[in-house]
């Protein structure tokens, strides 16, 4: 090859790695010779009673139109959201996941000029998006594990574009109250938008708890990113949403991609939202299996960070990268996070109780713990 591609490539992307998903199950059952059916997977918050019937049934009907065009302006999950959550259709945008919006949002608003604030353990794509378009990431200090949000507003300059906020953080878990969130909006300038990613809020139950959404009248400066492929359980059809001020919505949907949400998707997001019961039964399932996993965990002398997702990041020691590969071999497959700087830690999604209890048992034998943590 006569040509060094990598060199044409713009200096941001040329120095990134691409984000590493969860190993598949497919994937570990070529690598080990393992049977699929054998294999539980616990390493990408995935929501682990399945799809809602109402979502199936929305999207085997949408399939019988796969000739057409999705509708680009995604009307009928708009008007479903703007009803559940009392705000105006024009502060909706629609994206392929959140994820996708994310992106949306760091080209909307930010430059090689522009510096964008974030904190250390935060999701992976702010600090990838902004180094893709050649900003500046300014990584904020952990505070136990989760957001120092008195740092993070300390740390916006005359060049801050962005502030991104995960409430609760992935892959740490940690949350913080209405109270501590309203507090570090009240600090940043109105020059300086602040991206509220919740996509785990639906686990988020009582007194305190800092919705978003509420807040927007307020600040309008705030974007609430939230997604589909947690809670509601459609990871796989890739649909995501935020709610803004119109003007902000006006400028995102300048920028996403013309029908970047699909027809399948769009139906199944429409009729989930009318599952309440599918949704308070995936809250159920969360919070029992998070007391089975925290049990085990201590059983086991192991510590972790409490979680107010659908996962739990766990300290297995400096062999963290060898106890993973074990739990590979056993049909056990969770999510080191080595990359956001946690090398003791692994990741653990929750699973229904037989797969917590397998995981514990695979775990405990990793460890040279037969016989504990079941």
């Amino acid at each position: 090859m006569s040509i060094d591609y990598q060199s044409l490539a713009v200096a941001g992307v040329q120095a990134l790695s691409p984000y590493q998903p969860g190993k598949p199950i497919d994937e570990l059952a070529r690598e080990l010779g393992l049977d699929p059916a054998d294999i539980i997977k616990l390493a990408s918050n995935e929501n682990p009673l399945g799809p809602s019937e109402k979502a199936l049934a929305a999207a085997r009907e949408a399939l019988s139109e796969l000739c057409l065009y999705p509708d680009g302006n995604g009307f009928d999950l708009k008007q479903a959201l703007a009803a559940r959550f009392g705000v105006d259709m024009s502060q909706i945008t629609l994206g392929n996941g959140s994820n996708d919006l994310l992106e949306v949002i760091v080209r909307c608003f930010a430059d090689a000029e522009s510096e964008v604030v974030f904190s250390e353990y935060a999701f992976a794509i702010y600090s990838l998006v902004t180094q893709a378009i050649g900003a500046k990431g300014v990584s904020v200090p952990a505070k136990d594990w989760g957001h120092d949000l008195d740092a993070m507003a300390a740390a916006v300059t005359d060049r801050t574009k962005l502030v991104f906020v995960a409430n609760p953080n992935n892959p740490t878990g940690t949350v913080h109250g209405a109270e501590a969130i309203l507090a570090f909006l009240e600090k940043i300038p109105e020059r300086v938008v602040v991206v509220l990613d919740e996509a785990y809020c639906e686990y988020l139950q009582g007194e305190g708890y800092a919705d978003g959404v509420e807040m927007l009248s307020r600040f309008p400066n705030l974007i609430v990113c939230r997604t589909f492929s947690k809670a509601w359980g459609l990871a796989a059809l890739r649909v995501g949403y935020s709610i803004s001020s119109p003007e902000i919505a006006d400028i995102l949907n300048r920028v996403r991609q013309p029908f970047n949400v699909d027809a399948v998707a769009l139906a199944a997001a429409t009729a989930v939202l009318e599952d309440e019961a599918y949704v308070q039964r995936s809250r159920e399932v969360n919070a029992s299996g998070m007391a089975q996993l925290e049990s085990g965990f201590r059983e086991l002398g192991l510590s972790f960070i409490p979680s107010a997702g659908n996962f739990i990041a766990v300290d297995v020691g400096s062999n963290a990268m060898g106890i993973y590969q074990s739990l590979l071999e056993q049909g056990v497959i969770v999510r080191p996070v080595a990359g956001y700087g946690m090398p003791r830690h692994l990741r653990v999604s929750i699973g229904l109780e037989w797969e917590n209890a397998k995981l514990l048992t695979a775990l405990a034998n990793a460890l040279g713990q037969p016989g504990q943590g079941a």
